[in-house]
C-alpha cells in the first residue's frame, strides 16, 4: 500500500544531485528519490560465487575466438580515429 513521506533539511549536494538524475532519467523528483531508495533497500544481493558462475556460464556461450597483440592494437588504433 502506497504511502506518503515528508524529507526535511536534505542537503543541498544532495538534493542537486538528486535533481540532475531526475532529469536524466526524465524522472520527477519523487520518481527519483523512490527509484534510488528501491535500488539501496530492496536490492537482492547476488554471492560472488553467484555471480562468477553466471559469467563462466555466459563466456561458455560465446564462440572462442584468439586475438594477437596485432588484433587488439589495431582495433584500439581504430577507436582513436
Amino acid at each position: 500500500m502506497p504511502t506518503s513521506l515528508t524529507l526535511k533539511n536534505i542537503p543541498y549536494a544532495v538534493y542537486q544531485r538528486l535533481k540532475a538524475a531526475a532529469e536524466l532519467h526524465r524522472r520527477s523528483l519523487n520518481s527519483e528519490a523512490i527509484v534510488c531508495l528501491e535500488s539501496v533497500l530492496m536490492a537482492g544481493r547476488v554471492a560472488p560465487s553467484d555471480r562468477l558462475a553466471r559469467a563462466r556460464e555466459l563466456r561458455a556461450g560465446l564462440p572462442p575466438v584468439q586475438f594477437s597483440a596485432k588484433d587488439i592494437d589495431a582495433a584500439k588504433q581504430a577507436g582513436r580515429k
